[in-house]
């Protein structure tokens, strides 16, 4: 069990499997505009949620997701993160950890809010939370119990038949 779900402050979020996924355009840390809809009909997307750049969970599980890139893509999928920090602040954390996918810069929590994303109490960053959405943008999956290290793997036995 996560130190979150000890404290009671478990991630929760608002959209639901088997909904729409909410549309959302960002930019990412290479200043590059990003939309969900750039990927429909192409391929699913693992859009994961996380509190802030450069910090040792979000580190973990972004550098689970950077070793499993090839296999998730091999799955069909793309993979997007999310967090209320800057795009500058994306890249150096890309740049330091050799990132090979889009982080999108959501400082004022448009995406953030739109998937329901509960924030952390008193830092106002967002939990960390992973939606699974399939090629029609769809929400298949909802990951609200991620395991930083082990992202990965938790993505991959779920994106079975989703893209």
């Amino acid at each position: 069990m996560g130190i979150m779900a000890m404290l009671g402050l478990a991630a929760a979020a608002e959209v639901a499997e088997g909904t729409k996924a909410p549309a959302f355009e960002a930019q990412d840390q290479n200043g590059a505009l990003v939309r969900l809809s750039d990927f429909q009909g192409k391929a699913a997307v693992v859009l994961y949620f996380y509190p802030k750049d450069d910090t040792p969970g979000c580190t973990a599980e972004a550098c689970s997701l950077r070793d499993g890139f090839a296999a998730i893509q091999a799955a069909g999928a793309v993979i997007l993160g999310v967090s209320a920090d800057t795009s500058q602040s994306h890249r150096a954390f890309a740049e330091k950890y050799h990132l090979p996918f889009s982080i999108l810069a959501d400082p004022d929590h448009r995406i953030i809010e739109a998937y329901g994303v509960k924030k952390i109490p008193v830092l106002g960053y967002a939990s960390r939370v992973t939606f699974l959405i399939d090629r029609q943008g769809m929400v298949r999956k909802v990951i609200t119990e991620v395991v930083p290290k082990d992202h990965t793997q938790q993505v991959l036995a779920l994106l079975k038949g989703i893209s």
